[in-house]
């Protein structure tokens, strides 16, 4: 058993959790794989695209995870701001690997964030596909999308791997950290 999976076992045995997150970011930068490895560990080559958004909800022990995967090609895009409203966080998910994209992620990121209605909900960007060679730093990435410009809210990052499981457990621990418990 991780010690994700641990910390998520002891904390339930003492109380209930709940977090509602929104998962946004450009077509193609891991979102929906990102669920499948929360919600399974599993990773799927033959991901097709969401249209619109997925929910799904996660339990493990008295923790629940409300998880909504949100479209990422452009006709989408105006509705992120609704479904962000009042979650626990945001986690924006970035291809680490298509760096023609960052620029246009960056500019997302921000208009996204520039919401009256989003401010001060934590924001953790996720830069996926690190398993690839072409994959920008950690640094590289929070300079291009201009992280440190954002001062309204906590902001962190991690570089992830969805198809090598790598750093999925670091996401879920700061989950963890940010969920709310229930009264």
């Amino acid at each position: 058993m991780s010690s994700t999976l641990l910390t998520f076992f002891y904390t339930s045995l003492f109380y209930k959790q709940e977090m509602e997150l929104s998962l946004v970011g450009l077509q193609n930068a891991g979102k929906t794989s990102l669920v499948n490895a929360i919600a399974t560990g599993g990773y799927s080559e033959d991901m097709i695209p969401t249209v619109g958004f997925n929910m799904r909800k996660v339990t493990k022990g008295n923790v629940t995870i409300k998880l909504w995967d949100l479209g990422g090609q452009r006709r989408f895009r105006t509705m992120w701001e609704r479904y962000c409203r009042g979650v626990s966080s945001i986690l924006y998910v970035v291809d680490a690997a298509d760096r023609d994209s960052v620029p246009i992620s960056r500019a997302e990121l921000h208009e996204l964030l520039s919401k009256p209605s989003l401010s001060g909900i934590p924001l953790l960007v996720l830069g996926n596909k690190i398993d690839k060679s072409e994959a920008l730093s950690k640094q590289v990435l929070m300079e291009q999308l201009g992280l440190d410009t954002i001062t309204d809210r906590e902001v962190s990052c991690y570089m992830i791997s969805c198809k090598d499981s790598v750093n999925i457990d670091a996401v879920l621990d700061w989950l963890i950290k940010h969920s709310k418990t229930a009264k």
